[in-house]
């Protein structure tokens, strides 16, 4: 999505068009919150939020800034780079239009490589810092596949401890889930879930 400049006296807005919208309903979604809950954490009516969702209305700054903290997202998630060309939109990825998420101060910083949330499944690209831990243990409703590129991670996954390296794979579901890069180097794992989860 792109920012559009109104004429004088106006303030900028975004576009949503389709994508933006089944993006934010995925989200939504996702994050379990019904329109009517999400409508009540931004101050906003659900028919308002249903039509930015369809498509329908245009969505202004602080709209997005209010719907990015209540669903736990950083406001970038929802812009589309202006100059990726209209044909790729929906299709390709390209390295520098990548959407991210996480970073550095957390350990773990994330990339949608999907062109969208819409599909059935996500795709990203996870780089998990030097020492960077998750000690909190947590349950998705989802399937994950996961392929280290480089480094190596620890994995718990239902009780069992697995130390995986480059080359390694593994699959969780629906099953209690932490990690830790016990490494000197960043791990890098592309990570496929279902359903998406961001």
């Amino acid at each position: 999505m792109a920012l559009r400049r109104k004429s004088a006296g106006e303030s900028e807005a975004l576009l949503p068009g389709g994508k933006l919208g089944r993006d934010l309903r995925a989200l939504r979604k996702t994050r379990g919150l019904t329109l009517t809950e999400l409508a009540v954490k931004v101050g906003r009516s659900v028919g308002f939020l249903s039509q930015v969702e369809r498509g329908l209305s245009e969505l202004g700054i602080d709209d997005l800034r209010a719907l990015a903290a209540a669903l736990e997202a950083p406001m970038s998630w929802f812009l589309v780079r202006e100059d990726a060309p209209e044909e790729e939109r929906g299709h390709v990825v390209r390295a520098a239009g990548r959407r991210r998420i996480g970073s550095a101060e957390t350990g773990l910083t994330e990339e949608l490589l999907s062109p969208d949330l819409g599909g059935g499944f996500e795709v990203l690209r996870s780089v998990f810092a030097p020492g960077a831990e998750r000690r909190q243990v947590i349950t998705r409703d989802t399937e994950e596949t996961g392929y280290l590129v480089a480094g190596e991670l620890e994995l718990w996954i239902g009780g069992r401890h697995f130390h995986l390296k480059a080359g390694d794979s593994f699959r969780t579901e629906r099953e209690p889930t932490r990690w830790r890069n016990p490494g000197k180097a960043p791990c890098e794992v592309i990570w496929v879930i279902s359903p998406p989860v961001y």
